[in-house]
């Protein structure tokens, strides 16, 4: 007998997607040239409702909302009586990708030596580290932090970064840590309801990850060594054929790809970048079609833990694209020239 529970929670995160910001709120948004009018434009949504209430002084205090909100919506969800032990263990393994990120950029500022603010997610912060990891100076620094807030599988791969390695080094550093990431997915799913369907979806993006990671190292000229850079347990794409395109230049790669959607897909990235000249285009180019896979896979299922994984994929995205709209208003882009990058 089904547990009651999953149609409780099912109901409840069903219901949340009405209140979020939607693409014709972001069509209104397009011709508003201030923040004061944007926030009035979402007002009724969940988000546009919070951010009415937060004192706003420039875009930072903007940003740290945001992500704020997002925090209190998930510890919010967590924390329900009637929540199923299984939703919660998939939401535990979403939010460490927040730890990704903020291992990432503190990375990358102890490479640059320009640090930026942390998100206010993930295990390091829930345990109480985010002030050591924000002034970690030194490779080993983060190492110690990750070790200290029960991430220390992720220690190995930070302790072996070189900041001065270059391109070829922070590729190896972030595809090691996203490979760490998705393999927590995957375990993660080998414990839960319906746990083969989230495994297929976290494998799909596997692949599209590692197709995003040889298009960014074809650029960069890299070569054959970023083979050492794929993760394992992608759904489809056969790592020894993407390991074969890396020889070449990024507009041979999709001929070179025998799976007609990934086909596709590497035309999709080879144009974009042929009309762009960077290398953020694949990353832009790869979340859309990522979002997609999860929206088509993951959206349609009530009753089981697949409704909270879709659940924090639409509040991060809801996030993510409010954000980058209230950005382009404070800087005084027309929001046209951002809509390609929203998640819609």
């Amino acid at each position: 007998m089904l547990d009651p529970r999953y149609a409780y929670m099912s109901a409840y995160l069903k219901a949340e997607e009405p209140k979020m910001v939607s693409g014709s709120h972001m069509d209104r948004l397009s011709r508003v040239t201030n923040v004061a009018d944007a926030i009035g434009i979402i007002r009724e949504t969940d988000i546009g409702s919070y951010l009415e209430g937060v004192s706003v002084r420039g875009f930072e205090d903007i940003d740290a909302a945001l992500w704020q909100y997002l925090a209190a919506r998930i510890a919010h969800v967590e924390a329900f009586q009637y929540l199923p032990d299984d939703m919660r263990k998939v939401s535990r393994a979403f939010v460490v990708k927040f730890d990704v990120a903020n291992v990432k950029s503190t990375l990358q500022g102890i490479a640059t030596g320009e640090k930026t603010p942390l998100l206010p997610l993930g295990v390091i912060h829930d345990d109480g580290f985010s002030e050591d990891l924000q002034a970690s100076e030194t490779v080993q620094d983060v190492a110690d932090v990750l070790t200290r807030s029960r991430l220390a599988d992720f220690a190995p791969v930070v302790k072996a970064y070189d900041p001065t390695g270059g391109a070829k080094a922070k590729i190896a550093l972030e595809s090691r840590l996203e490979s760490l990431y998705y393999h927590g997915l995957l375990k993660t799913a080998r414990v839960v309801r319906e746990g083969s369907s989230l495994a297929k979806a976290y494998g799909l993006i596997i692949d599209l990850v590692n197709l995003g990671i040889v298009c960014r190292a074809v650029v960069e000229g890299i070569g054959s060594a970023a083979g050492d850079f794929l993760i394992s347990d992608g759904y489809i794409i056969d790592e020894k054929m993407l390991r074969d395109v890396l020889p070449y230049k990024l507009p041979d790669v999709p001929r070179r790809i025998d799976l007609p959607q990934y086909r596709d897909l590497a035309n999709e990235i080879a144009s974009a970048y042929d009309k762009t000249k960077s290398v953020t285009v694949i990353e832009e180019v790869i979340e859309r079609h990522k979002f997609a896979t999860l929206r088509d896979l993951l959206s349609p299922r009530v009753l089981s833990p697949l409704v909270m994984a879709w659940y924090l994929v639409l509040k991060e995205t809801e996030v993510r694209n409010v954000r980058l709209v209230l950005k382009a208003i404070y800087d005084g882009v027309p929001v046209e020239e951002v809509k390609r990058y929203l998640l819609l």
